[in-house]
């Protein structure tokens, strides 16, 4: 293990600055596009658990008819885009919807349960998917709670789905959403929508999660979560390009350790560090270097190289980051305490963790 512990001291952790740059770089987007009324700003509300007032004021223009929300405010690691107008009388939405559509990685597509004249933004959708068939896309019939009777519920969401299945010419995952005006206990459909995310863009799912944080080292990384998503973010988004992750990745990585370490009042010297590789297993070790050069050598190669290749880097790198930061905020936390970590548990919190924040790629 030493070797190993003399690989980390020799690279240079990357500054705080640096890191903040690359990951703004990657920041997912999420294009909410509906009528207004929708629920689109009471999505978000939801989704951050936010108040009205700061959900409000947090919106910033984009185009002339278009603005983003950045989560969180003051280090943003997701970006919601609401077109707004669509269904007004007057309103041309052609630029608007082209600017979103080329920024955005997913579209939540919001449809009021109670509306069924929802063809001016089925149309919307389908000239989108038209020139971009790849784009994810969620259908959320809002507004569940506004009717009672289980028959017409169905019936409602059946005409509305209906609608985008006719002009797209495909079937859309969908999910029934109720967000009550002052009673936040009888929401539903948000579990469902970020378990939709997972695939379709695991940072966001990873940031938005609801953690039931029973322990304290659960709760205690709670505070640290979006910190480690900054780190894998800018993991992520340095290897897409040839040869550089070779050297920002591992900078990236140490940088985050490093930040760990001081969270938890630990210093990695030889010791802890030895400990917390142990722990992880050397065939883990082992298999993350081959895997991480073999992803390097496949950016080179051309066409290849500058498109899969690139995409899976920056996805197993973001995925990795995420996972060694998370099994390192344990390791740490029961260091802190004295409290003894078996190695099998620590290895499963890292595969979890893995798993999650790659699950757009298995």
């Amino acid at each position: 293990m030493s070797f190993l512990f003399g690989w980390m001291k020799n690279i240079v952790p990357a500054t705080p600055e640096k890191i903040e740059a690359a990951a703004e770089l990657a920041i997912p987007i999420v294009w909410l596009l509906g009528k207004t009324g929708a629920g689109k700003s009471s999505l978000i509300q939801t989704l951050t658990a936010l108040s009205t007032i700061e959900v409000g004021n947090g919106y910033e223009p984009c185009t002339r008819t278009s603005r983003q929300f950045d989560y969180p405010a003051d280090q943003p690691l997701l970006r919601f885009m609401d077109t707004r107008g669509l269904g007004e009388a007057n309103y041309d939405p052609a630029d608007d919807l082209a600017a979103s559509a080329g920024h955005s990685q997913a579209i939540l597509v919001l449809a009021r349960i109670d509306d069924p004249v929802q063809g001016e933004v089925a149309e919307a959708l389908a000239e989108v998917l038209a020139k971009d068939p790849s784009k994810q896309v969620l259908l959320l019939h809002t507004g569940a709670d506004l009717i009672t009777d289980e028959e017409a519920l169905s019936r409602a969401k059946a005409a509305n789905a209906e609608v985008f299945r006719l002009k797209t010419g495909r079937p859309l995952r969908e999910v029934t959403v109720a967000m009550p005006p002052e009673k936040p206990d009888e929401n539903t459909g948000i579990d469902e929508v970020i378990e939709h995310l997972e695939v379709m863009l695991p940072a966001a799912a990873l940031l938005l999660a609801r953690q039931n944080s029973q322990s304290a080292e659960q709760i205690a990384f709670e505070q640290i979560r979006t910190r480690v998503l900054t780190y894998a973010t800018a993991a992520g988004a340095t290897d897409a390009l040839p040869l550089v992750g070779i050297a920002s990745v591992p900078a990236v990585q140490i940088a985050m350790l490093y930040y760990l370490g001081t969270f938890y009042g630990v210093s990695w010297d030889r010791k802890v560090s030895t400990a917390f590789l142990g722990s992880m297993g050397v065939g883990l070790a082992a298999r993350f270097s081959a895997n991480f050069g073999i992803r390097q050598i496949a950016k080179l190669i051309p066409v290849y190289g500058q498109t899969v290749g690139a995409a899976a880097a920056g996805t197993i790198s973001f995925a990795t980051t995420y996972a060694l930061g998370r099994a390192a905020a344990m390791f740490l936390h029961y260091r802190a305490w004295s409290k003894p970590l078996s190695s099998e548990t620590l290895q499963a919190v890292y595969r979890d963790a893995f798993s999650r924040a790659n699950h757009a790629k298995n």
